[in-house]
């Protein structure tokens, strides 16, 4: 992997980021932090709606003792994001609810450091914690950085939706 001069320098000279429950306070930079995902993720779904859009209720989740919104902080500054809610499992599951992640983050700035992987963790602990042994989450077929993300911290791919207009 090749490190920018920034990044380099990041690794070399910050302490580790902190991560820490998100807070009503955070909710600028999160809702701007959506609006750069939806930003990446539409060239790989012609079927998103015209801007301004909005992928999720995010002050809800903050707010719901049932959902855990991580951030991780650096030098007081928000770098990055992820949450784990609980869904409900299709009845012939051998499961009767997963944990799904979502809203996985990383500033451009401070990508390939590994701390989506340390955000990836923590929503695991939380999710293990509530008894939820299984953990999904969705990625964009064509989306090859991020699928290798998620592949290096365990996930595997299980099934594509596939769609017909």
């Amino acid at each position: 992997m090749v490190f920018s001069f920034f990044q380099l320098h990041m690794l070399m000279d910050s302490p580790e980021p902190i991560l820490r429950d998100a807070t009503l306070a955070d909710l600028p930079i999160l809702l701007d932090f959506e609006q750069e995902l939806i930003k990446a993720e539409r060239p790989f779904d012609s079927t998103l709606g015209e801007d301004p859009i909005s992928y999720y209720d995010i002050k809800q989740m903050i707010l719901d003792d049932d959902a855990s919104v991580v951030v991780a902080e650096l030098d007081g500054e928000i770098i990055a994001s992820g949450y784990a809610i609980p869904k409900k499992a299709r009845h012939y599951l051998a499961h009767e609810q997963y944990a799904y992640l979502g809203f996985m983050y990383t500033h451009t700035d401070y990508r390939g450091m590994g701390i989506n992987s340390k955000i990836v963790d923590e929503l695991k602990h939380w999710s293990l914690a509530r008894g939820l042994k299984e953990i999904r989450l969705t990625v964009y077929s064509d989306n090859v950085p991020a699928i290798r993300a998620y592949e290096k911290v365990g996930f595997k791919g299980h099934i594509i939706e596939m769609r017909l207009e």
